[in-house]
């Protein structure tokens, strides 16, 4: 009985994959980023004011009155960070499967392609800021909390590789849920190839800068993302391994005002600088050419 479940699950896996054979074989288009209809609103998540879509975007998705950082889509932080059409995005066509077979993980992750036009949480390439080479990868919250699967993993070791083949300092930005427990250990199993990819970019003396945004936790904080020459962070990020409420909860103990908060990492040492992202863009260029005259 247990061996015809086991043929029927790998049965279904198969389907599975003949089903999705028609991967994102395009770059994203960027021009899609800033595509938005006239009179749309959107409501501060964290001071409630009603904002126009088109001024917000306008201020890098910021709200005037609050200065709340709201979440980024990748195709949203690309259009905003690089020179306009240097990005040329690689390591196409990944499929992401469901090793574990978990019930309805297939459907959820065509769903999130389908919103995204994305492969999966994570998407990089070549890029220039201010005419300055880089590579750059960034980490979607959108698709599925940018929570760090094989095929994330896989991604995020390919982007470290191109950096060294082509001799490129690496930027990524980080805003995940941490690893993605529908794939179990093969999810954990992404934090010691990622830590140990960025072991070898830094062997090479090749810059790595991380950037973390709201919210970066789990298992994605505890490999590549805190292995940054420099690490950076926007205001107010929440930035740590197990959230607030689950560290009150086990110790039983109230936790300091704006703990695991970006400010509150700089003050104890564990980031470098706090970066408004209206700055985000110059600050990455005097980094690349400090690193270039180093």
């Amino acid at each position: 009985m247990k061996r015809n479940h086991l043929q029927a699950a790998f049965e279904k896996q198969k389907r599975f994959k003949t089903k999705v054979e028609g991967y994102r074989k395009k770059p994203l288009d960027l021009s899609k980023a800033k595509e938005v209809p006239e009179g749309l609103y959107e409501k501060c998540d964290q001071c409630g004011k009603a904002l126009i879509s088109k001024d917000m975007v306008k201020n890098h998705y910021v709200c005037p009155a609050c200065d709340h950082h709201f979440r980024l889509r990748a195709i949203e932080r690309i259009s905003i960070t690089v020179d306009p059409h240097s990005f040329i995005e690689k390591g196409l066509g990944f499929i992401t499967l469901n090793p574990l077979f978990v019930d309805h993980y297939e459907n959820k992750i065509a769903e999130y392609k389908k919103a995204t036009s994305l492969d999966d949480a994570y998407i990089y390439g070549y890029a220039q800021i201010n005419n300055n080479p880089l590579v750059l990868g960034v980490l979607d919250s959108h698709f599925m909390m940018g929570s760090m699967g094989s095929v994330v993993g896989e991604k995020v070791a390919k982007s470290i590789e191109y950096a060294m083949v082509k001799r490129l300092p690496l930027i990524m930005f980080i805003a995940s849920g941490g690893a993605r427990m529908q794939e179990g250990i093969f999810s954990l199993m992404q934090m010691a190839k990622t830590a140990g990819a960025i072991k070898k970019l830094h062997n090479q003396g090749l810059l790595f800068i991380s950037v973390l945004t709201h919210p970066t936790t789990g298992g994605v904080t505890a490999s590549f993302a805190s292995l940054g020459d420099i690490i950076l962070a926007e205001p107010k990020a929440l930035i740590g391994f197990a959230g607030p409420r689950v560290i009150k909860q086990t110790i039983k103990q109230s936790l300091p005002e704006g703990f695991q908060r970006a400010e509150f990492l700089l003050e104890k040492g564990m980031i470098d600088k706090v970066v408004h992202r209206k700055d985000m863009r110059e600050t990455l260029h005097k980094l690349l050419v400090m690193h270039q005259r180093g």
